[in-house]
């Protein structure tokens, strides 16, 4: 699969790139949504931007399980192919049946992966999402996609991936593990799972 290239360990115990991209970036302070709508309340424009942004958490808080305290819900991963039914992933459930579930993808096809999940309670910032991939063990892609920022809502929200081509040839063909992690910019694991496909010359069916 195509993503981002894994970096090399430099020698010396140096930082990697990707370290150092990491040790420079520094995200901005948490707010709650009362301090962001307190703000700057004597620019209009702004002010109306902020509403449009918050939407339904203006009237309130924003809470669609009361039980769960985590602002991020993850509830589904779908690998969608253009013409196919999309294949999905509950993630709402016990994470260890996932292992269960093996995706069969036909070679060199070209798909996306979306991810569904809730925003509750307050506003998220930097949702990112990042997918190693490994065969036999050894690690063969890594993938990472910037979701954005999100406001609570009582819907589900969505991200799809940029297309990505399956692996092709011989070679390829077999079965794969993947790593998956939702996270943000302040380092919160929203949700972690492992889950496996195939690459086959064909579909299954």
């Amino acid at each position: 699969m195509s993503g981002e290239p894994e970096v090399a360990i430099t020698p010396e115990g140096e930082e990697t790139e990707e370290e150092e991209i990491k040790s420079s970036y520094k995200p901005p302070p948490e707010k709650t949504i009362e301090e962001i709508l307190a703000a700057d309340q004597e620019d209009e424009s702004l002010r109306k931007y902020k509403e449009a942004l918050l939407g339904q958490a203006q009237a309130g808080a924003v809470i669609v399980d009361p039980n769960d305290p985590r602002k991020v819900i993850v509830k589904k991963l779908a690998l969608c192919v253009t013409d196919r039914d999309d294949l999905e992933l509950d993630l709402s459930g016990d994470l260890t049946d996932l292992k269960k579930q093996v995706f069969v993808i036909k070679e060199g096809v070209q798909y996306r992966i979306r991810i569904d999940f809730i925003v509750q309670r307050e506003i998220v910032h930097g949702l990112k999402y990042v997918q190693k991939t490994y065969r036999l063990g050894v690690p063969v892609d890594k993938m990472t996609h910037m979701v954005g920022s999100y406001p609570p809502k009582t819907e589900i929200q969505s991200y799809t991936t940029p297309p990505e081509d399956a692996p092709s040839g011989m070679m390829a063909r077999g079965s794969y593990t993947v790593n998956s992690l939702f996270t943000d910019d302040d380092k919160n694991i929203h949700l972690q799972w492992e889950w496996s496909f195939e690459i086959k010359k064909d579909w299954k069916d």
